[in-house]
This record gives C-alpha cells, structure tokens and sequence, in this order.
C-alpha cells in the first residue's frame, strides 16, 4: 500500500482520522512522534510562520518548499492546504496540484472561496475546477490523490445548510474524494450533512467542537486541527518570554510539568 492508498484508508467507514495540521518541519515531527496518523499543512500557520498574512499573500513557491521539507522528512503521509490555489487561472491551479503529487503529497484542501474578496465561486466553476485537476491528476499516475473539497457556506452564509449539502453533492460528482466544511458545528446539520453526501466529511475543531469519539458516532470521518495548534503553542512561547522577563529567572525553561 503506497502513502496515497493509505491516507485514503484512514477516512473508511467507522474510522476517524485526527489530522495534525502543521506549519513546519519541527511541528510535523513532533506529532509523527507522538502517534499521529498523517499530517496537513496549514496555509495559514505557515503563512503566520514566515511573517505573512492569510489568504495566498504568500507566494506559492514559498508554500512548496515548506511542503517539501515536510513531504521529505516524515514517514507518514502529508495532505497540503492550498487555499483557492494560488493561481489565476485554471492551468495554473492544476499545475500546483500536479508539483505538490510530484513531491509525494497524497492530497490536497481547495475552497471555494474568492481570493482575498468576500462570497463563493460559482458552483459550476469550482465544479469545472475540480474535474480538471482530477483528470490531470488520472492522466499523470495520481488516480487516488485525496482531493478535499472545501465549501465556505458555513463561514460565509447566514443559513448554508442546504448551499452546503447542493455544493456537497457536486464537488464529489466532480471528482472530489472528500467535503470539508469549516464552521459546521451543530450536532443536527453534522448529521443532515453526512446523510446526504457520498463522501468523507471533514470538519475542523472548534470550541465546543473536540470531542472526537461522539463526532465519529455522527459520522464524520476526519477533523482539523486547523490552526489551533499554532496560536495555542505560539500563546505559550509569548507567555514563556514574558514570564522569563518578569521573574528574571530562567528555572521556568528547565520545568518538566512531572514527566
């Protein structure tokens, strides 16, 4: 089973893949060490990382060498958020999903928001999208690369239930191969959602939105850490640095918490 067959295998019924979203190589080893399954960069921890704000003010190149320091040094595999897809046209989507196969990613997240202005794409042109970047991806060796649709409905609408399961619907007869839907958080649309679409869902954590064993009993079949682990470690490293500062003892840097 190669690395792409295998992620995918993560996502089958009665299972629930806890996606370590990570922003370096530092942070993909650390949960490779702890145990977790497979990793995703975040666009927007990497981004933040390197002094840049979200929604594809990076540059692309910039995002592909981090997600090939990743790709190259960890065991497991490694799926890559990349926004809308850095790209102003279709040709040039597709050819960035194409380099990040060639570096041995098993998948991507692609949404269907603007960049960098409020509202959704067109459905039918982010249907059109999605088609093409599959049949590069078959035409190239990549037949079972992850594609994880990411719908914005819930982020971006005042009552998306439905957006989101018409738009659900579509992005798999388009050749998606999972939904993600970020900022779906009620027990009872979970459920409808998952009802309703031929595929994985994925949604991200969010408070009041951690418990893993009860989302698997609705059905979801994957959950992002997004970019909750990045704020919550960068919050520690900045009350780290105060605390040295404050005390001007530096015991606080030799505490093991018990272990």
């Amino acid at each position: 089973m190669n690395k792409i067959q295998e992620f995918n295998a993560l996502h089958e019924e009665n299972g629930l893949l806890l996606l370590g979203n990570v922003w370096d190589l530092l942070s993909a080893l650390s949960l490779e060490n702890a145990g977790f399954k497979a990793v995703g960069t975040s666009s927007w921890g990497i981004a933040k990382s390197l002094g840049y704000s979200d929604g594809e003010m990076i540059d692309f190149e910039q995002q592909l060498n981090v997600i090939k320091t990743i790709a190259n040094h960890v065991k497991i595999p490694v799926t890559a958020d990349i926004e809308s897809g850095y790209g102003h046209n279709e040709k040039t989507i597709v050819d960035n999903v194409l380099k990040l196969a060639d570096l041995g990613v098993v998948g991507i997240n692609i949404e269907d928001s603007h960049k960098n202005q409020k509202g959704l794409k067109q459905e039918i042109a982010q249907c059109n999208l999605l088609t093409k970047i599959r049949n590069a991806l078959e035409a190239n060796g990549y037949s079972d690369f992850f594609i994880n649709a990411r719908t914005d409905t819930y982020l971006q609408n005042n009552d998306p239930l439905e957006e989101t399961i018409i738009r659900a619907k579509a992005y798999v007869e388009s050749g998606a191969s999972g939904i993600f839907v970020p900022g779906l958080k009620e027990d009872e649309e979970i459920i409808a959602v998952v009802s309703e679409i031929n595929a994985p869902l994925n949604i991200m954590t969010l408070p009041g939105l951690t418990n893993c064993n009860k989302l698997k009993e609705f059905g979801v079949r994957r959950i992002s850490l997004g970019g909750a682990l990045y704020r919550k470690l960068n919050n520690l490293l900045d009350n780290c640095a105060a605390q040295l500062l404050e005390s001007q003892d530096t015991s606080v840097l030799f505490e093991t918490n018990g272990r």
